[in-house]
């Protein structure tokens, strides 16, 4: 009886682990490519992903004045969220703060996090062309481009931001 009781064991642990393998958890449920699509926003450097559409900074304005000044401020100066707009240059310390002017390297991720993230109490509700304008409307505000400069995806990813070359870049490859 004795030599039996391991192959009892072995038996007994072979079934429970081909049961427990022969079906996955349950968990979740499989994705399609239209759902993988919502969530697929990211917007490159270089442009890559930008969607269709665009805007003026005319049309910014009245956009942040709607839904960015009442965490930004008037004229994006700062509000109970941080200032977009001025700055002093990063060369006066490390406790100058931080703006769109003065820091961001690319004009694309301005509108890649406004697009994500704007405005906080309701993000991703913005549509494409308001996201195209209030980058617009932002960048104005920094004195990077004028007034009457349409953003879209050919003309954003062209925008030379003042703190390009500011940032040791991790992967040269991937950016522009």
């Amino acid at each position: 009886m004795r030599s039996t009781q391991p192959i009892l064991v072995l038996a007994a642990v072979l079934c429970v682990w081909t049961s427990s393998n022969a079906q996955g958890p349950n968990l979740g449920m499989p994705i399609n490519e239209q759902d993988i699509a919502a969530w697929d926003i990211d917007i490159l450097p270089d442009g890559t992903g930008l969607p269709l559409g665009q805007g003026t900074a005319e049309q910014g304005e009245s956009i942040y004045a709607q839904k960015c000044a009442v965490c930004h401020g008037v004229n994006a100066e700062g509000g109970i969220s941080p200032a977009l707009a001025g700055g002093e240059p990063l060369s006066n310390g490390i406790d100058t703060g931080k703006t769109i002017g003065n820091f961001w390297p690319y004009a694309t991720t301005i509108f890649d996090y406004t697009r994500r993230a704007m405005p906080w109490f309701a993000p991703r509700t913005l549509t494409d062309d308001e996201v195209y304008a209030l980058t617009a409307y932002l960048l104005v505000l920094n004195n990077i481009i004028d007034n009457e400069d349409v953003m879209n995806a050919d003309t954003l990813p062209e925008v030379q931001m003042p703190n390009r070359d500011g940032f040791i870049v991790r992967f040269p490859e991937r950016t522009p």
